[in-house]
């Protein structure tokens, strides 16, 4: 059996280190490309030359054009300019579609039946981008997202708890950012709501630390954003998707009604496996949380709107 192809566009950090958990987890031979000469290449066989140390045979290639990705299988599109200090994801906005709209034309050049996964931001426009300019169904492009807010939720709560991250869920929906909506009552630890758990108090710090998760890391880091969690849950889908685990996850999608949204593209459950998005998971919200989400979804459209896509 041949093994599955997986491209990663832009070879920063979050696409060097999403090719490192790809090859560390065999999912399949990864290409990375990226415009600048020689980086994609020396990425690449560095970590060629560490799987004989850690036990991987999935090849890699790198590259700076896309006719070595041809037939892959998922693409994950990493590419854009990074935050820094002082700027929202918003800010990245007609810059990232330009480079978005490009890579996706070029993906779907090559590998026209694959599945693309967006992490460039902001996330929620980005992907809806990408969903436009590849003409794809709507089940075969998503945005990384909740899987990463979600991950940072529980992080938190593992601390607060102190117990095995392991044991706690998290539930966030919306788009990814200031307005992102975390979800305590579905948020659990071994099956037990936190609301349970915890003091209100620390549930909503929590809350508001999730929500701001990628601005305290880019307020430390002064010179880049985060990258080993957000390729880390881009891997998660990848592997979802490879498997077909039907494994449920919060990402960006088309909503087309569902949680009363129209035509975007916002963060909520849904169940990946080999035909990428094969159901979008409803659950009830509160009017509280309802209107949270609206908000959520009227910011992302804002963006959108002004794409003029």
């Amino acid at each position: 059996m041949a093994r599955k192809k997986i491209t990663v566009v832009g070879a920063g950090n979050v696409g060097a280190t999403t090719a490192h958990w790809l090859v560390s987890k065999e999912l399949g031979d990864v290409v990375l490309v990226d415009i600048i000469e020689g980086m994609p290449q020396g990425k690449a066989l560095d970590l060629a030359q560490a799987g004989p140390v850690e036990g991987y045979d999935s090849r890699l290639v790198g590259t700076n054009g896309f006719k070595e990705t041809a037939n892959s299988d998922v693409v994950v599109i990493t590419s854009g300019i990074a935050r820094k200090p002082g700027m929202s994801r918003d800010d990245l906005l007609n810059t990232n579609a330009g480079i978005v709209s490009s890579v996706t034309e070029e993906i779907v050049k090559y590998s026209p039946n694959c599945i693309i996964i967006v992490v460039s931001n902001p996330l929620d426009a980005m992907t809806q981008v990408a969903w436009k300019k590849s003409g794809f169904p709507k089940n075969r492009v998503l945005g990384m997202a909740g899987v990463l807010d979600s991950a940072r939720m529980r992080c938190f709560l593992a601390e607060a708890l102190n117990v095995s991250v392991e044991n706690v869920t998290a539930f966030v929906l919306g788009g990814h950012g200031d307005t992102m909506v975390p979800l305590p009552r579905y948020s659990t630890c071994a099956g037990i709501p936190i609301t349970e758990l915890l003091p209100k108090e620390t549930v909503d710090q929590i809350v508001t630390r999730t929500a701001n998760g990628g601005a305290e890391i880019v307020s430390l880091l002064k010179t880049g954003s985060a990258y080993y969690a957000p390729s880390s849950a881009a891997v998660e889908m990848v592997e979802a998707i490879l498997k077909d685990k039907k494994k449920i996850l919060p990402c960006a999608v088309l909503l087309e009604g569902e949680y009363g949204i129209n035509g975007l593209f916002v963060g909520v459950p849904v169940k990946i496996g080999s035909g990428g998005i094969e159901e979008i998971i409803q659950i009830n919200l509160t009017a509280e949380e309802r209107a949270a989400l609206q908000k959520s979804a009227a910011s992302v459209q804002e963006l959108v709107d002004k794409l003029n896509l």
